[in-house]
């Protein structure tokens, strides 16, 4: 079975120096040389190697791209990747990659492959195995575990357990009869909190400049109704510009309507994120403004595309 490594950098293939670990190119290389399985795997390199802390949604269309133009030649791919931002990359690909019809197998490792006792050997060996086995969509695998890559989030800054994700009986993939590649475009997006007594010129700001909102609000769906966060949802509303609802919980999710006080979000046409994650409700924002026809925009945001939400 032929797959396909792709090596976008990340600790997992990182090398201590006097300022802390940096990428380093042949580590990922050569660590699979040693492998008996990694004489199935073909390894393709993106130049530059980044630390995911300095990712980009440009990067994330630089793997879908890639993994497009490889698509019919693999039975499935691998991409390493660094923990920081691997979420939103996991994220971007199950919306940049519609009708997929292999599993792409998103891993990497919270100790450089270069350092011993480190955890990537084991994901990296668990990633290729994934690959054989899954079904087509985005997974993480992570130690021990294959994750829904729609709703994945990193909920540890140290440990090996590091990430964690919300079951879904929706695969991590949006249905087709053949491969789509949406590329992403540039977009202004904010990520805002509420927070007792917060500035609010802040969103007021974002709300006339920007062109879509993550809004993280309080528990299941409440916000501090204020005069200037009226009018900075009515600045939005009125620019047609998308606010995405998300809870500040990273269990439980939204349900706006459970609480009066979340009538100022309904009243200004919040979206519901329901229990999307932070970087599940970024991406799809990213995915959606890429696209050119407002009404296929509306629509997108308005269901659930690769069950990055519970219906």
């Amino acid at each position: 079975m032929a797959l396909l490594l792709i090596h976008t950098g990340g600790t997992i293939g990182m090398v201590a120096s006097d300022a802390g670990f940096v990428p380093q190119q042949g580590v990922v290389e050569d660590f699979l040389a040693t492998l008996p399985e990694g004489r199935e795997v073909e390894t393709l390199r993106l130049d530059p190697l980044i630390d995911s802390a300095n990712a980009t949604p440009a990067d994330w269309d630089r793997i879908a791209e890639t993994i497009a133009a490889r698509h019919d030649r693999c039975d499935g791919v691998i991409v390493t990747h660094g923990t920081d931002t691997l979420a939103y990359t996991a994220g971007a690909l199950c919306f940049a990659l519609e009708g997929l019809g292999k599993p792409v197998i998103v891993t990497g490792s919270m100790l450089p492959l270069s350092v011993e006792g480190n955890d990537g050997a084991r994901n990296l060996r668990d990633a290729i195995a994934a690959a054989r086995t899954a079904t087509p969509g985005i997974w993480v695998q992570f130690a021990r575990r294959l994750l829904h890559g729609a709703r994945v989030r990193k909920s540890h800054s140290r440990a090996f357990d590091a990430f964690a994700a919300d079951p879904s009986d929706i695969p991590p993939c949006q249905p087709g009869p053949h491969l789509i590649r949406h590329p992403v475009r540039p977009a202004r997006i904010a990520v805002l909190a509420v927070a007792p007594g917060a500035e609010e010129s802040l969103l007021d700001h974002a709300a006339k400049t920007c062109d879509g909102l993550v809004l993280r609000c309080y528990g299941s769906g409440t916000a501090p109704d204020t005069p200037g966060l009226r009018a900075a949802l009515a600045a939005a509303q009125a620019r047609a510009v998308p606010v995405i609802g998300v809870s500040q919980c990273p269990e439980g999710g939204m349900a706006l309507g459970t609480y009066a006080a979340g009538a100022v979000l309904r009243d200004h046409g919040v979206i519901d994120g329901r229990d999307m994650t932070p970087e599940s409700a970024y991406t799809k924002l990213s995915h959606v403004l890429s696209l050119d026809d407002p009404q296929t925009r509306a629509a997108r945001l308005s269901r659930s595309l690769c069950g990055e939400y519970t219906p």
